[in-house]
């Protein structure tokens, strides 16, 4: 029997919505419950996954001039969009603080138990700070928290716009600046092209982690929508196109099966794919197509030694 969307957890809905369309695909939104926060923060200090280390090494290359970049003469809020476990942030929050600007920091994540942890850090590691959490969605977090009369900065980082194809980057872009108000900034890092084995080893470490992260999804949905997928039936493939910048992460399933989820059941034929992530590459060009087409200037760029990664800061001018 059908189920009924309207009766559905989120989860469900999106669970049952991706996997009956023709291609199958599953929302990464999920991929951080508990044990993928834990996952995810194994990946970050992998030796494939340089984009944390890059994206560090800007900001502790580049304090200063981010903080000068940004006009910390005024009062300021950051809001954090996927602030995780703040590992990266926390070297410009220290500096901000030591320099005695007065901002207030909001970190935004789907993830409460993220949060809460950050938060406790945060408090212990930055005496004084002022933190204002958010657990939700990002529009909705900006919907109610961006109408203050200080001056916003919206941090993006950890190439989290990678996530989005070149149409879903530019509607949320979009849709982000409609939030902020004039003079507001948008400090966000990206994943630059590069030697396509890198990018891809990133995506696929020796030790399996991504893999297990991947797979982790399934079983969530095991757990939270009584399923009752066979992760050993699955194969992790991620794979890189350098023509389009984008890396695309999927599961495949090795045998012809049925799937029973909330009782319902969802047949995979062997070798059909579940499409799970994205992760796009920039260059300059597309990055200056990307901030046209979504109504922001761009003000600055930030690069570590090696110009594999970028920071941003872009402009609402109007």
């Amino acid at each position: 029997m059908t189920k009924e969307l309207t009766t559905l957890s989120p989860l469900a809905e999106d669970v049952f919505e991706g996997l009956k369309a023709k291609g199958k695909h599953l929302p990464s939104k999920y991929f951080y419950d508990s044990k993928g926060d834990e996952l995810f923060q194994q990946i970050m200090h992998l030796d494939e996954y340089y984009l944390t280390r890059k994206e560090l090494e800007i900001f502790q290359t580049h304090k200063q001039a981010i903080l000068e970049a940004i006009n910390g003469s005024e009062p300021f809020r950051i809001i954090e969009l996927g602030a995780g476990d703040g590992l990266k942030t926390k070297v410009l929050l220290k500096h901000f603080m030591e320099a005695g600007v007065d901002f207030t920091y909001t970190p935004v994540d789907i993830s409460g138990n993220v949060l809460e942890i950050l938060e406790g850090n945060l408090k212990a590691e930055i005496p004084g700070l002022k933190i204002e959490t958010y657990e939700g969605d990002y529009f909705d977090a900006l919907a109610e928290i961006a109408e203050s009369p200080e001056k916003d900065i919206v941090f993006f980082l950890g190439s989290n716009v990678g996530n989005f194809d070149k149409e879903e980057a530019v509607g949320f872009l979009t849709k982000l600046q409609q939030f902020l108000k004039k003079g507001d900034l948008l400090f966000m890092g990206v994943d630059l092209k590069k030697d396509p084995a890198i990018i891809l080893n990133a995506y696929n470490d020796k030790q399996g982690i991504t893999r297990e992260f991947n797979l982790n999804l399934l079983d969530r949905i095991n757990v939270e929508l009584g399923g009752n997928f066979d992760r050993n039936q699955f194969l992790h493939y991620p794979y890189y196109n350098p023509h389009t910048g984008e890396c695309r992460s999927y599961l495949i399933s090795k045998i012809e099966q049925t799937v029973t989820i909330m009782e319902e059941e969802i047949h995979f034929n062997a070798w059909e794919a579940i499409f799970m992530e994205i992760s796009k590459k920039y260059d300059r060009r597309q990055l200056q197509k990307l901030a046209d087409a979504s109504g922001f200037t761009p003000q600055e760029v930030f690069l570590d030694s090696d110009s594999w990664f970028a920071d941003l800061i872009w402009k609402k001018e109007k």
